[in-house]
């Protein structure tokens, strides 16, 4: 018997990419879509944020998608189930970034 996910998502594949929910994986065929329309640019999975402090790393942000809007960057990471350490990074990502997460 196969062991149920922490937060009962679906591993889903997508042109060969494995991505953590069904939600993650309609998404990214939308944002695709929008891309080949020509509505947003640089469309990037699971784009990475590193969040340093004098040198020091603090923490790591990885998103779900990364893509340019208008010539604006857009970060956008697909939720279900928000848990504290996500809260915090998406505060992180305002204020080192000036960068606010968009949830689908």
């Amino acid at each position: 018997m196969k062991a149920r996910s922490k937060y009962n998502n679906i591993k889903t594949i997508v042109d060969d990419i494995k991505f953590d929910s069904k939600k993650e994986a309609k998404r990214y065929g939308e944002l695709k879509l929008l891309e080949r329309c020509g509505e947003i640019a640089d469309l990037q999975l699971q784009p990475s944020f590193t969040f340093k402090l004098n040198e020091t790393v603090i923490c790591r942000y990885r998103a779900d998608f990364s893509y340019k809007e208008k010539g604006l960057p857009i970060v956008e990471d697909c939720k279900g189930f928000k848990t504290a350490v996500y809260k915090i990074k998406r505060k992180l990502m305002l204020a080192f970034y000036d960068i606010k997460v968009f949830e689908t």
